[in-house]
């Protein structure tokens, strides 16, 4: 059971995830901390190969190191024309010490490689909340289906955001004001069922 009157911490130091996660979950009757409050805490490893998979053994690694509830996402980037490539290393996709603007480098790259005209993707975000005790207390999926541009335009979000125009709009999530992203993309999607999940019980 979660109390509202707990702490929960989010389970990342990623300044863009801590922000979108407040925009959505911020207001509830939580004590929030994130990973920036515990510095000797290590990264938690994403060595499965789902993102719920991630997600939950994150969770359970956070709760555990810190005695804190602890709220982690796993989430990627689908490309169809690479057969699903980069997934779930996404964030390890052009090595471990890559900047964002490598991994788009990269993925831009072995795109040009297929030939294909086929440029469709979606993003996909998975959140697990665990307890001190391993429990898991919930877990949310959120899909955003979209296409890739052939560069990166816009400077807001982060990671392969300037890459991906989701479905029905014409700006990339690196253009798109935080109102609509933050309604539309994977990352609130799923963070919008946690919040159902948070205030219902």
């Amino acid at each position: 059971m979660l109390d509202a009157r707990e702490s929960l911490l989010l389970g990342t130091r990623n300044p863009g995830k801590i922000y979108e996660i407040k925009l959505i979950l911020g207001d509830l009757a939580f004590n929030f901390s994130s990973l920036n409050e515990f510095p000797h805490v290590a990264v938690g490893e994403e060595n499965e190969d789902t993102y719920a998979g991630n997600a939950i053994a994150k969770a359970r690694f956070y709760a555990a190191a810190t005695g804190v509830t602890a709220l982690a996402d796993d989430s990627g980037l689908e490309v169809e024309a690479l057969g699903g490539a980069p997934g779930v290393i996404s964030a390890r996709y052009a090595g471990e010490h890559a900047t964002d603007a490598d991994r788009r480098q990269l993925l831009l790259s072995e795109l040009a490689k297929t030939g294909s005209d086929n440029r469709r993707a979606r993003f996909v975000c998975a959140i697990a909340i665990a307890s001190v005790a391993g429990e898991v207390l919930n877990l949310s999926e959120g899909i955003c289906e979209g296409a890739i541009t052939p560069a990166p335009r816009g400077s807001s979000g982060f990671g392969y955001d300037p890459l991906f125009v989701p479905d029905g709009y014409d700006q990339t999530f690196g253009e798109l004001s935080d109102e609509i992203k933050n309604r539309i993309s994977h990352r609130a999607r799923a963070l919008l069922k946690v919040r159902e999940f948070l205030t219902d019980r």
